[in-house]
């Protein structure tokens, strides 16, 4: 086990960058981004902070010339810490790192930190962008494509070390309906929001069962609608005014936003529909030379699909071949999280690899 990968994975993991999107007064990434600036800045990188508040890092290892670039992303910040025993004291059992974003995915960024430090002189460019905000908006990212350019990418999000080449997206939706406020006493004033708002989850429910027996995508499976959260009332002897449902349907490669929202305009009916955030899904086109590159230097055998959306769907919309492999372990988003620490490894080995042959 290497002492350097394990030393760095729980210097990051110690550091709070939780989203302060998800949590009132949470830190956000500055101090995780300015510890992997400091750290790149010392092993000869050229160096970048960008996205002000709530800055990412490009770090670049310039090659000598005339070879392909390589893109390494991974993302600083984590979700919440709450419920969680010792979050931010990181600790080794039984071959695994505990804390909050060991897996998700500050081990793969200590990992990545140091495939790109132990490369030979390459022709090519290795460049890592340490970013925040993939948990919400993805705003680091964004902002890193501005500046970047390569010819591939490796996301090294948790894949339990399968090659991911696909994933589906997501669309944030709210669904409200309208009623009139009376007295429990004068049903001849009163109009019910919540009891309307019930019809409302019914056709949502039937969408979604529509579509889990619908089209299936090869590695990723069919497309599914849910309700998130629901709000309204003002009182118990009052009738509902309002009532509003925000809900998530995602979506697999070949779905666009436009067909989602027709589909929740049927869903509808008389309620008001508003579209949120969005996100489309990610599909690597498989006979691509990188995807074969990366499968021969992982030994994995089939390609597969990932469940959860990632930053690499902004990567592969930007132009370039992008695909995901990332360690074992559980727990992300969830109260106990941890990482393997031998798939750490191998997944710097095969970084290492995967970059020597293509920026070489």
């Amino acid at each position: 086990m290497s002492d350097e990968l394990v030393e760095l994975a729980r210097r990051l993991v110690a550091i709070n960058s939780v989203n302060p999107e998800l949590a009132d007064g949470a830190p956000g990434e500055r101090e995780a981004a300015q510890f992997v600036a400091a750290w790149c800045d010392a092993r000869g990188f050229e160096v970048e902070l960008v996205g002000g508040d709530r800055p990412s890092v490009i770090a670049t290892r310039r090659g000598t010339g005339g070879g392909r670039s390589l893109l390494l992303n991974g993302h600083l910040d984590t979700v919440t810490l709450d419920g969680m025993a010792g979050p931010l004291e990181p600790r080794v059992e039984g071959g695994r790192l505990y804390g909050r974003g060991a897996y998700d995915m500050k081990g793969s960024v200590a990992a990545v930190l140091l495939a790109a430090t132990g490369l030979p002189a390459l022709r090519g460019d290795v460049i890592v962008t340490a970013v925040a905000d993939e948990e919400v908006g993805s705003i680091g990212t964004e902002t890193v494509l501005e500046r970047v350019r390569a010819d591939a990418a490796v996301v090294p999000e948790p894949t339990d070390l399968r090659l991911a080449v696909a994933h589906r997206g997501f669309v944030g939706f709210e669904l409200e309906t309208a009623g009139v406020a009376a007295h429990g006493s004068r049903p001849d004033l009163g109009v019910d929001a919540i009891v309307k708002m019930g019809h409302v989850l019914v056709a949502l429910e039937r969408l979604d069962e529509r579509l889990q027996s619908g089209r299936r995508h090869p590695l990723v499976g069919t497309a599914s609608a849910h309700a998130s959260t629901i709000e309204g009332g003002e009182g118990y002897s009052t009738y509902p005014s309002r009532c509003v449902v925000v809900g998530e349907r995602r979506t697999i490669p070949g779905e666009t936003v436009a067909d989602v929202e027709r589909e929740l305009r049927d869903v509808a009916g008389d309620a008001e529909l508003r579209i949120g955030l969005h996100r489309d899904p990610y599909e690597a086109p498989l006979d691509h030379p990188f995807v074969e590159l990366v499968r021969q230097t992982s030994g994995v055998d089939a390609l597969s699909g990932a469940p959860f959306w990632t930053d690499a769907a902004l990567i592969a919309a930007a132009g370039i071949p992008t695909v995901l492999y990332g360690p074992a372990g559980d727990g992300a988003h969830a109260h106990v999280e941890w990482v393997d620490l031998a798939s750490l490894e191998r997944v710097r080995d095969v970084v290492s690899r995967t970059a020597i042959e293509w920026c070489g």
